[in-house]
């Protein structure tokens, strides 16, 4: 077993004992051994502090306290950490078994970022979600990676800086941006799940849609200014197609109505 790569599992939590339970348990049956475990808990008022304290022997690091928001505890947990490869697993959110870490490791931790595939859960399935080998720009303007399945190495933070905590919602989605695209850092692409992902987080939410259209488009405006016009561009694309989709939807479903009809 390749044991020789420090990896720094992460987990920022608020009040959701029961999903952090089943990310603990999924973190510390690990049979690659070299890892660290950090939890960040917001100061959680239900149980979650007392599922921290029962695992607390396998915990180098954790901490209960009022943050300022997602990003500012995933930063807290990078600066707290020491391991060369970082990966961000919210509460909730748990690793496919207990040989995946190694099983990476076996793939190769070299590149700055080396990610894998998720597993999706809506409550009444599970479906995978697949990233793409060939990442593009064109890519990261509707899209990202799932931070819970990138093992990201310490050094990209010293290129791209920590999570931007002015944003909400899409700060995950401008630090792989930057380091991929702006700073052209090496990432690979492994074909195994890494974790099993709850399909309610805030970037999930259909209600968020708009705070993560107006943040995208802010950082390319700051970033990459000459392609703002092409995320404007390409977000009306995606509303015009979503409204004839639905247009002809209603239209086939209206066809088989009077076909069942007529033969009734």
């Amino acid at each position: 077993m390749n044991n020789a790569v420090s990896i720094s599992i992460i987990t920022i939590n608020y009040n959701n004992s029961s999903g952090l339970d089943k990310t603990i348990q999924s973190v510390i049956n690990q049979t690659y051994s070299n890892y660290e475990y950090i939890i960040i808990d917001g100061g959680s008022t239900d149980d979650s502090v007392d599922i921290i304290k029962k695992y607390q022997q396998y915990l180098p690091y954790w901490v209960s306290e009022k943050d300022n928001g997602i990003y500012h505890a995933m930063n807290k947990g990078i600066r707290a950490s020491k391991g060369e490869y970082l990966l961000m697993l919210n509460s909730g959110d748990y690793l496919v078994d207990e040989t995946v870490l190694e099983r990476v490791a076996l793939l190769g931790l070299q590149q700055k970022i080396v990610y894998g595939n998720v597993i999706w859960d809506d409550g009444r399935k599970k479906f995978n979600g697949y990233f793409p080998s060939n990442l593009t720009f064109k890519y990261f303007i509707d899209h990202s990676l799932g931070h819970q399945a990138a093992f990201i190495k310490r050094s990209v933070h010293d290129v791209v800086g920590l999570y931007d905590e002015s944003l909400k919602i899409v700060s995950d989605w401008k630090l792989f941006i930057l380091a991929i695209c702006r700073f052209n850092l090496t990432h690979k692409h492994i074909p195994i799940s890494i974790s099993i992902c709850s399909r309610d987080g805030i970037s999930c939410l259909p209600s968020n849609t708009q705070l993560i259209n107006l943040e995208r488009q802010s950082v390319l405006q700051n970033e990459f200014p000459l392609f703002t016009n092409d995320y404007k561009e390409a977000v009306l694309n995606k509303k015009k197609l979503n409204y004839y989709q639905s247009f002809i939807l209603v239209r086939v479903i209206r066809k088989l109505k009077k076909m069942i009809n007529c033969r009734f």
